[in-house]
């Protein structure tokens, strides 16, 4: 049974004056917002407004994302789904669903059959392809400048086209998808324009599908259409997973590395530590990880019966905001936790999530942020800001990362 929305208020009428506005970092800024960590001691499970007229939970300790981000009994809704539209019927149309709205047995398969492909041995052997598109980036780039634009040369399109030859999509219709994509994520203001994107984005993925079964490649969609074809995969399955790369599994890679850049050049010690010590790296990548506030509560989550978490009750059909970005800076798990320590030990960060929709794709996040310093290192071991040149940030998005991140060397 699908989740009721939820309403104005979680808590009846009369707590309405309790609704916090939806904290943000400040302009300019990466975050997380100022108002965490006030939130984490006076009130770590408090109610936010959100800007789609309608409230959440708003989870902000580190012991309260945790529990919540493994609890069953919350679920993602679809973007078609939310944010609720009045007259809208829930099976209205065609509905983006991704490997993180699977629950139960067909999410179970479809994690089981992509697994060898994002496993950590899988994913090293694939470390070669990797450095080579990381080389060909930035050649391209090095012959513009300096100074150049490294988000635009480099931390947006490095970990797209990572996924692109590793998943199978043809790196050359990006200049299709991304544009829908960006209508698809960017706030549908209208049911029909949900739907029209909604069903673009399944005709692309659809047409994928059979390109592999005519022409099979070397790349994870070819092994998935295979294993449609043997018995435990449905195409509906190998849908999702498609739509599932194209919705966030080169967004937030990207974001990480630029957020990544952008904190090491300020920090010009740290930079010139790691690169000449790349046995420092696999530390720092968790540290950097953990640090790197892209998560700054975008994930939301929907109960779909009463839960009792952070000494509140959730109500069935409340939405709830696991805040990652806050968690990863709870002083009571990690010490001086506001600042960056790449010899930080001891490291439980949460940014890859917790529980059955952990993130499939850590091994290979952790590969591009690896392989993408250690290239910028070799490369441009004297890296840093244009004189003159500030970035340019996207303050309407809680997700934030540098638009531009203007470099020299």
């Amino acid at each position: 049974m699908s989740p009721q929305h939820p309403s104005a208020s979680a808590s009846g009428p009369e707590a309405e004056a309790d609704v916090l506005d939806f904290p943000l970092p400040p302009p300019g800024t990466m975050g997380p917002p100022e108002k965490c960590a006030q939130l984490r001691a006076s009130c770590p499970m408090a109610r936010v407004r959100l800007p789609m007229d309608a409230t959440a939970w708003y989870a902000t300790r580190y012991e309260d994302v945790r529990a919540l981000l493994a609890d069953p009994r919350l679920i993602r809704p679809t973007i078609n789904d939310w944010p609720p539209r009045l007259g809208q019927a829930v099976d209205e149309g065609p509905r983006l669903i991704t490997m993180a709205e699977l629950e139960g047995p067909r999410h179970a398969v479809l994690r089981k059959a992509i697994a060898p492909a994002f496993s950590s041995g899988a994913v090293r052997d694939h470390v070669p392809r990797i450095r080579a598109i990381a080389d060909r980036l930035l050649a391209e780039f090095e012959a513009g400048g300096p100074p150049g634009d490294l988000v635009a040369g480099f931390t947006d399109p490095f970990p797209l086209l990572v996924l692109c030859d590793l998943v199978g999509i043809p790196a050359e219709d990006r200049e299709w998808f991304l544009p829908v994509l960006d209508a698809a994520l960017g706030g549908m203001v209208t049911a029909e324009e949900g739907q029209r994107v909604t069903g673009q984005l399944r005709s692309y993925v659809a047409d994928l599908i059979a390109q592999k079964r005519n022409r099979p490649g070397d790349d994870v969609l070819t092994r998935l259409v295979r294993q449609c074809a043997d018995g435990p995969l449905t195409e509906d399955e190998v849908m999702a997973f498609g739509l599932s790369m194209l919705t966030v599994g080169f967004g937030i890679s990207s974001f990480f590395l630029a957020d990544t850049v952008h904190t090491l050049l300020q920090r010009p010690d740290r930079w010139a530590r790691l690169r000449d010590h790349r046995d420092l790296l696999p530390g720092a990548v968790e540290e950097l990880l953990r640090y790197m506030p892209v998560m700054n509560g975008t994930v939301l989550l929907l109960a779909t019966e009463d839960i009792e978490a952070g000494g509140r009750t959730l109500r069935k059909g409340d939405a709830v905001i696991p805040v990652l970005a806050s968690a990863n800076r709870d002083t009571d798990v990690f010490a001086d936790a506001a600042h960056f320590d790449p010899d930080r030990a001891d490291n439980p960060h949460l940014s890859f999530g917790r529980g059955t929709h952990n993130c499939v794709g850590a091994h290979l996040a952790r590969a591009e942020l690896t392989v993408g310093l250690g290239t910028l290192f070799d490369r441009f071991p004297g890296l840093r800001p244009a004189d003159g040149q500030e970035p340019a940030w996207d303050d309407e998005s809680v997700t934030k990362s540098p638009l531009t991140l203007p470099v020299s060397w």
